[in-house]
């Protein structure tokens, strides 16, 4: 019998109102493992209700030691129950257990990280004036499904850091590891009312949170045409937001790179958690100095990762549903169409648990890692964010070209640069209009450095004291 999980209302567990629930699938077998309770209006009008209550009558804002102590608990929890929560991780999205293992310690890491930022902050401007930071109030996170736990402590550690009260709202399709959250931090001393979490369609849940003229704050991780449609929402009380959306980040190879480094970071680049990821690699800018070769090596790495359940630990995974495998399929056949070469993959696989055809003929959604060689800047694949395991690569004369195909995009999330001459490559690196931009590596994301984007990729900054700042009012003090 599939387990059951509730929502995470005011320090308990609680039905939805309607009683409706929703299946959760596992994505390498295409079958139902657990359900969920399905939140409509009323239940976020619950738990934000139960958030505003517990940030106005409790200590919980005025209290940093308190905080520090239930995140420091939190991350304890977290350690002590990585193989259960990585498991559901796993069965959840399709990621490799091994990185959901890895996900689950990176996000007790990050609790205790914000933990150290507790304390009151303040700055003394001259002798009368004075800056000092405060909890916004009530902060809602929405998180998107392709790394939940993940998401979801990037939304919570920093927003509970600050003092603020939170309603999490994850995906529908990966709801789970979110849920036990909430009963972790309430294990951890958290009081009744500061963390709840519900599940639930985002144009109902997530539209409710968004538009609550209760709700101080909003962050949301996820498509840009949805955090457009959460920014519109936010206005109703002009509440605060973070968005971080989209991505279409050029990986630019120049000629002077380390080939062999250069190309395993090109393969990890894309098909890490199957291109699900927001600052995916997924346009590879190659010189025409170097392209044969590069590619390859390219072709030869791509071939050699192994595809399968996430429980077996493969290099790739699933994509998370069918309807992100027909997205992928699709793309594929625009790429075909538009004149682009397809030179790896491009099929879907036809693998369930195991490397089987699944249970009872069901089928996982596996898609075989895919590269197209001469596309064009203009080509869909290469404007569009397709968000599965699908490569364009594109060739450049000179530099100043790679520079324009690098930033012609409505996206600006991240990139990276890939050459020996480090101070050239950092000179490139200022000229690419992007959040992130790595030399010589590939998806880093410290937690104590700035996470964000350029353009249509969003607003504000995640991560270290830049994405505490986010969850705090600035008030000055002034002495006359």
């Amino acid at each position: 019998m599939a387990t059951h999980y509730k929502l995470w209302i005011n320090g308990e567990w609680a039905e939805a109102e309607s009683e409706s629930v929703f299946p959760v699938i596992n994505p390498a077998t295409g079958l139902e493992f657990a359900t969920a309770s399905a939140a409509k209006r009323g239940d976020a009008r619950k738990a934000i209700d139960a958030a505003r209550d517990a940030f106005d009558n409790t200590n919980w804002s005025s209290s940093p030691p308190l905080r520090a102590s239930v995140l420091q608990k939190a991350a304890d929890l977290l350690r002590k129950d990585v193989d259960n929560l990585a498991r559901i991780e796993t069965l959840d999205n399709g990621m490799p257990i091994g990185w959901a293992k890895r996900f689950v310690l990176d996000t007790a890491d990050f609790f205790d990280y914000f933990a150290g930022l507790t304390r009151p902050l303040e700055e003394q401007l001259d002798e009368h004036s004075t800056v000092v930071y405060e909890p916004i109030g009530v902060a809602a996170g929405i998180v998107p499904w392709n790394l939940p736990l993940k998401m979801a402590s990037w939304k919570v550690a920093p927003a509970l850091a600050a003092g603020d009260t939170v309603v999490l709202k994850p995906s529908s399709q990966t709801p789970l590891t979110a849920l036990k959250l909430g009963e972790i931090f309430h294990q951890a001393g958290c009081p009744d009312g500061v963390m709840n979490v519900i599940a639930g369609q985002g144009s109902v849940v997530g539209a409710a949170l968004a538009g609550s003229t209760k709700v101080d704050k909003v962050a949301f991780t996820g498509g840009t045409e949805t955090g457009k449609e959460v920014m519109q929402l936010a206005s109703a009380n002009l509440k605060k937001i973070t968005l971080e959306c989209g991505g279409k980040s050029a990986n630019l190879i120049l000629p002077d790179a380390d080939i062999a480094k250069a190309v395993k970071g090109a393969v990890f680049a894309i098909f890490f958690n199957a291109g699900q990821v927001c600052t995916a690699g997924s346009r590879l800018l190659l010189p025409e100095s170097i392209h044969d070769r590069f590619m390859e090596h390219l072709i030869r790495e791509t071939g050699k990762l192994r595809i399968g359940d996430g429980l077996t630990d493969p290099d790739m995974g699933p994509v998370i549903s069918a309807g992100q495998l027909e997205k992928d399929r699709e793309h594929i056949e625009y790429g075909t169409r538009e004149g682009a070469k397809l030179v790896f993959g491009g099929k879907r696989l036809d693998m369930g648990a195991g490397g089987t055809s699944g249970v009872d003929g069901a089928r996982g959604f596996f898609v075989e890692p895919t590269v197209f060689d001469d596309v064009a800047p203009d080509m869909r694949i290469a404007q569009e964010e397709i968000f599965g395991p699908v490569l364009s690569v594109l060739t450049y004369g000179e530099e100043d070209e790679a520079i324009e195909i690098a930033n012609g995009t409505r996206y600006g999330l991240a990139g990276a640069v890939w050459s020996e001459d480090l101070l050239h490559a950092k000179r490139v690196a200022s000229r690419i209009a992007a959040g992130t931009v790595w030399i010589n590596t590939y998806h880093g994301a410290p937690k104590h450095a700035p996470f964000g984007g350029y353009k249509e990729s969003g607003i504000g900054r995640e991560l270290g004291v830049y994405g505490l700042r986010e969850y705090l009012e600035v008030k000055h003090i002034m002495i006359g």
